[in-house]
């Protein structure tokens, strides 16, 4: 099994292609939906922040109060990496372990929804092609008046937000494919099904499985060396 990386910008339409692909039934992994679950109630991530932050970023019931968070760490750029240095490893283990239950499913490739992909970096190693998705009417006014709308921020909180992220051109650079949402669902549709097809077609993941079932291989042999040398 081989691992796909799905990025784009602000109000570009990501959400569109990774619901495409699980349609056509590929595991999407979404890091989004992951990060707010690290952060619940009696969570560690929680735990932490709460000792890091304080008592301002937390609501009356406890739970994560994420207006005020997002306020603390995108007009800071220190605390804003105080902030990935909690979330990231525990974000990083539930994406090794969904990725690892759908090996064994046997799944040839999986896809990680990761909207700060680059910015990050964490994740590129383990990647074997990653796509980005654009679109031409996504320019920084448009990203600006979608994400005030959606989030109800500020023009300026806004602005820190999208000036937090690397340029969509610089990410166009870096793909392996890149789907332009700038035309119908239907046109959209299309090139997501043409990747799709060439994923699927890899052998890349016979070649990992052939690695890792030989790794798995010598450390039983190693481990049954081991046992009965304990019993001579």
């Amino acid at each position: 099994m081989f691992l796909v990386g799905l990025t784009g910008g602000i109000a570009t339409g990501k959400s569109t292609v990774s619901e495409l692909l699980s349609k056509f039934g590929v595991p999407v992994i979404d890091a989004d939906k992951i990060a707010r679950q690290v952060v619940e109630p009696g969570s560690l991530g929680l735990k932490k922040i709460k000792k890091r932050f304080g008592l301002d970023v937390l609501h009356a019931d406890g739970s994560l109060n994420r207006d005020k968070l997002g306020q603390i760490i995108f007009s800071d750029v220190t605390k804003r990496k105080l902030l990935d240095s909690i979330t990231h490893p525990e974000i990083f283990k539930q994406i090794v372990w969904d990725t690892v239950m759908y090996f064994l499913k046997g799944h040839h490739f999986v896809v990680l929804d990761l909207p700060l992909l680059f910015e990050s970096g964490q994740m590129l190693p383990y990647l074997h092609q990653i796509i980005v998705v654009k679109c031409d009417d996504s320019d920084k006014e448009t990203q600006l008046a979608r994400l005030i709308k959606r989030n109800n921020l500020s023009k300026e909180e806004a602005m820190k937000r999208i000036n937090s992220q690397m340029s969509l051109d610089e990410k166009c650079t870096k793909a392996t494919h890149i789907v332009d949402n700038s035309g119908s669902i239907e046109e959209t549709k299309i090139q997501v099904k043409v990747i799709y097809d060439q994923l699927s077609s890899s052998q890349q993941y016979v070649k990992i499985r052939v690695v890792i079932f030989g790794i798995l291989s010598c450390f039983v042999a190693l481990l049954s060396w081991v046992i009965h040398m304990k019993m001579r």
